[in-house]
């Protein structure tokens, strides 16, 4: 199925969810049951979902035992791309407690390569810090720094701000590392999806 044939089908919040959840914990195997307890969704819900996403060709399922695991579907080409569309929208589709964050982040965009937000920021209103990824190239650390220094300084961001910086030589460096797993695969990319899918499939 081509990628515009994909954008065709209609697609539900839910399934939108569990396709995102899927891509990004990429090490790890779920079952329908376990996708809905991790998203606190209804198990015969997700399990009929997944089903039809298998023939949508975005996912893959592996018979184990008794039971059926569900992945992304990594190998196709159109999947990816539209992955690539569907992670486009975290960076303008966000909480609302999010927006001045956003809104200062965004002032990395011209110099960093990939930029997500991970932690207790993404999942409720009340958190006590924010957690940031940049990834950039290793000759520009004073631009950043002088970005920083300007949200700093705005004061508009009331929580202090944790910043994770790597180069893309860092990427194949952590494969193995689970803080580094538990960082990307559970995050909201505000910058340049498209380098984040890379990121994941090197990982992979």
């Amino acid at each position: 199925m081509s990628l515009k044939n994909i954008q065709k089908l209609s697609f539900t919040k839910i399934e939108i969810e569990i396709i995102k959840f899927l891509f990004k914990h990429f090490k790890d195997k779920y079952n329908a049951r376990q996708i809905a307890r991790e998203l606190l969704l209804n198990h015969a819900n997700v399990n009929r979902l997944c089903s039809s996403m298998v023939h949508k060709n975005l996912l893959r399922k592996e018979v184990l035992a008794n039971s059926i695991f569900y992945s992304f579907d990594y190998e196709n080409k159109e999947a990816i791309k539209f992955i690539e569309y569907i992670l486009s929208l975290e960076g303008v589709i966000y909480p609302k407690w999010l927006q001045v964050i956003m809104y200062e982040l965004k002032k990395f965009n011209s110099v960093i390569q990939l930029g997500c937000l991970f932690g207790s920021s993404i999942k409720n209103a009340k958190f006590n810090d924010i957690d940031v990824l940049l990834m950039y190239d290793s000759k520009r650390p004073f631009e950043i720094s002088k970005i920083k220094e300007e949200i700093r300084k705005a004061g508009l961001i009331e929580k202090p701000i944790r910043y994770v910086e790597i180069t893309d030589k860092d990427i194949s460096k952590n494969k193995d590392d689970k803080i580094f797993y538990s960082i990307i695969s559970d995050c909201l990319v505000f910058n340049n999806p498209t380098k984040y899918v890379e990121v994941i499939q090197c990982l992979r």
